[in-house]
């Protein structure tokens, strides 16, 4: 008796386990549980008829772990298309969360678990926040991102915010019932509505907003449309969608943030990055990538998937490497048309969508970027509302940051840190996928390696060198306003425009060292060192600019005012002084001082010299 109870349950048990591969039984996700459902029945078909066609296909399923997970799973009207192949009957392909979540119970429920740290719309122009007015709208005068600029929510709500900021659309999309958006979870168009559907026009709708959105910068927060997208947003023929397409159109077309292909190949169960911004830097002729100069780096294999008509790729990597996974959006790219540095003309963008400029990953550090673009590319996204000169706008570089860091030496990845593994009341372990700052999870993250700390004191180490490093922002941030202070007054004295140039392209030096660090979101933490170097490296840059504007205004200077012994324009600037002798400071150590200050140094080279004593 006993032997058929056991042979009962076991087949009982092999029944349950294979139900998920039979077509027509599947799990239905809601709210982050999973509920066993009896689907709509659906034919299975035999993977080998899709094969015939489908030979890149074949060659990803057969040798990876979803071998046995039917074509039908993932999409529908297959036998329609098998009947009569082509264009016209090409089946539909789930590309929800919840496609994978019928089986990834574990990973889509902490996916879509909600980060309730910190406030949504949280404006890092604040002044608690990473990049504080007033010194923050004033430095990126001329930029949509001077109309908000936030910190991060949750994954799931990536393509959510992205949709509702203020700089992205204009205020097309809003939430259904106003702000309790904030607390909804799911596809996009069940949380926001689109406020004027009779129009395509990608315009402002309402005050102090802009309308900077483009298809490209659509890509890191969904790739709903990965199958319509040709490599590198190439227009083709076949592709719905390209870099020039309507950004409306395309918003309207796209639901879900983040989804897990971008990480997982869905065919091979392999790790695998799709952005074709990275694809194309990775695979450059001239190898000059971080990448390329790590002799330990994951190794990959490039394939074509462009069946469709239109060439497509992906990239399978020998391993899960989340420096090229993560660093496919937590990354800094160009995402917009701006200024070809060979053309004069500034009055209007010279680089346009038609340019693959406008979808380009540089993939190296803070102190290589000014070369890159000047230098190699010729490429610079905005134009100073103050000055005139051509600035780069950074996009969140977390990756190029942590590269070379301390810990990722060490051989820890992002994962490691913002994803955990998890352990199940059951023993299980899996890896957590609800992506957020370490402090929510510090036993399994830092106390996981630093098992001498408490909680404690693992908070007071991120907290002393991410507040060590804003002290440093806020230098460079105050050096850079000065800057710009300098060369207003040099174009309104007359000051000839080559040397006006040059300070301008001192702004430039010093405006990258520290803009980099307002779009990276760890305040220095993933890199401490690199971004000590930077910030110091932005303020003397400054420093060197107000210098050339010094010596080009001497002459000026000396005529009008023959007697003094030391600048009172720089002085007044900054309301330190009613009298030149007042403004008299000594210099920073280590800081080179512009003539201007002389032997007794004005008011511009801050209050305090390096020991801290005041001046």
């Amino acid at each position: 008796m006993a032997k058929k109870t056991c042979l009962l349950a076991f087949i009982m048990s092999a029944l349950v386990a294979a139900a998920a591969l039979i077509p027509g039984v599947e799990a239905r996700v809601a709210k982050g549980k999973a509920v066993a459902k009896p689907a709509e029945t659906v034919q299975g078909v035999k993977p080998e008829e899709c094969y015939q066609c489908h030979e890149v296909i074949q060659d990803l399923h057969k040798g990876g772990k979803h071998a046995r997970v039917n074509c039908v799973n993932c999409h529908s009207g297959l036998a329609k298309h098998l009947a009569d192949p082509g264009p016209d009957t090409r089946p539909e392909t789930d590309v929800s969360w919840e496609a994978c979540g019928k089986c990834h119970e574990n990973q889509y429920r902490t996916f879509m678990k909600e980060a309730y740290h910190r406030p949504g719309r949280d404006e890092k122009s604040q002044l608690t926040g990473r990049a504080p007015n007033p010194f923050w709208d004033k430095l990126m005068m001329g930029h949509g991102f001077t109309k908000e600029h936030n910190t991060t929510r949750s994954h799931n709500q990536m393509l959510v915010d992205q949709y509702v900021v203020d700089r992205a659309f204009g205020g097309r999309f809003q939430g259904k019932k106003g702000w309790n958006y904030l607390l909804e979870t799911g596809k996009a168009w069940d949380v926001l509505k689109d406020m004027y559907p009779e129009s395509n026009e990608q315009k402002t709708f309402i005050r102090q907003s802009a309308a900077a959105a483009n298809p490209v910068c659509l890509q890191c927060k969904t790739q709903d449309n990965i199958l319509k997208w040709g490599y590198m947003g190439d227009p083709a023929k076949g592709a719905e969608w390209s870099r020039k397409s309507n950004v409306v159109e395309f918003a309207r077309s796209s639901q879900y943030g983040l989804n897990c292909f971008y990480c997982h190949d869905p065919h091979a169960a392999k790790p695998r990055i799709v952005r074709d911004g990275l694809i194309d830097a990775l695979t450059r002729a001239d190898g000059d990538t971080l990448w390329h100069k790590d002799p330990k780096h994951t190794n990959f294999k490039v394939i074509d998937m462009g069946l469709r008509g239109f060439n497509r790729k992906i990239a399978i990597l020998e391993k899960y490497d989340t420096k090229l996974q993560c660093g496919q959006c937590h990354v800094e790219y160009t995402c917009n048309p701006g200024y070809d540095l060979k053309n004069p003309d500034t009055s209007k963008y010279s680089v346009t969508m038609d340019d693959r400029r406008t979808n380009h990953f540089p993939y190296k550090d803070v102190l290589q970027l000014y070369d890159h673009y000047v230098n190699k590319v010729g490429f610079l996204d905005f134009k100073h509302g103050l000055t005139g000169g051509l600035l780069w706008k950074a996009q969140h570089p977390e990756t190029e940051t942590y590269y070379d860091s301390i810990h990722s030496k060490a051989g820890v990845g992002c994962d490691d840190c913002h994803m955990p593994k998890i352990r199940e009341k059951n023993g299980k372990v899996f890896t957590s996928h609800f992506a957020v700052t370490p402090r929510v999870q510090l036993k399994e993250t830092c106390l996981a390696c630093h098992k001498q700390w408490t909680e404690e004191q693992a908070r007071y180490s991120m907290d002393s060198v991410k507040a060590h490093i804003r002290g440093k922002m806020r230098k460079a941030e105050f050096w850079l306003s000065a800057l710009i202070d300098a060369i207003v007054e040099a174009k309104k004295a007359g000051v000839s425009a080559e040397a006006v140039k040059e300070a301008q392209d001192q702004h430039l030096k010093a405006h990258i060292l520290w803009e980099f660090w307002t779009a990276e979101n760890s305040d220095g933490f993933h890199n401490p060192d690199m971004a000590k170097e930077s910030l110091m490296k932005s303020a003397q840059e400054a420093f060197d600019g107000i210098k050339l504007i010094d010596d080009a205004m001497a002459p000026k200077a000396a005529s009008a005012a023959p007697t003094a012994t030391c600048s009172t324009r720089y002085a007044r600037r900054f309301g330190r002084i009613k009298s030149p002798a007042s403004a008299c400071l000594r210099p920073m150590r280590g800081l080179k001082s512009p003539s201007w200050a002389g032997p007794t140094r004005a008011s511009l080279l801050l209050s305090i010299n390096s020991s801290g004593a005041t001046a």
